[in-house]
């Protein structure tokens, strides 16, 4: 098993769509890129931590892999906003690939290279690329948001494997 770790808007529908992927055996979601040990959700959302609503990603590299899970990542949110997706703004919602080793990075940045050449957006890509340092693990309430409501979150595209 392998893990991979992506900010893209709030975690709960992060983490949702990286659930649907097949060869993802678990999410966990948290905080991660910024500066406050041990951030509570309420500290996160003031915009003093430097902390981004995350989503630890463990799969298995025989049934996915990191370049397929990049390709889920671009899918699912507008890496051309600054600190917002949607109705979401601030900091803690920013466009973030934390890798965890060089290959990862890599893997990441020429991804982010040919998403700009494509001409996909008409705006430059703002996500950041940066190493995982520490990943803080959301309290209790926020893990699987959406399966513990009952709530159906967008149509998650569907990719060829």
């Amino acid at each position: 098993m392998e893990k991979a770790t992506f900010a893209a808007g709030c975690f709960w529908h992060v983490e949702d769509f990286f659930m649907a992927v097949p060869g993802v055996i678990s999410t966990t979601v948290g905080y991660t890129g910024g500066h406050t040990e041990n951030p509570t959700y309420e500290q996160v959302c003031s915009h003093t931590t430097g902390h981004a609503e995350a989503v630890e990603v463990i799969y298995d590299p025989k049934k996915v892999t990191f370049e397929q899970l990049l390709d889920k990542f671009w899918e699912n949110h507008d890496p051309t906003t600054l600190n917002r997706q949607g109705p979401d703004v601030g900091d803690n919602y920013r466009s973030a690939i934390f890798y965890h080793n060089d290959k990862q990075k890599e893997l990441a940045e020429n991804s982010k290279n040919a998403k700009e050449k494509s001409g996909k957006f008409d705006k430059p890509i703002v996500t950041e690329i940066v190493p995982l340092t520490k990943f803080y693990k959301a309290e209790e309430y926020h893990q699987k948001y959406y399966q513990k409501h009952g709530i159906s979150s967008c149509p998650v595209p569907q990719m060829d494997m």
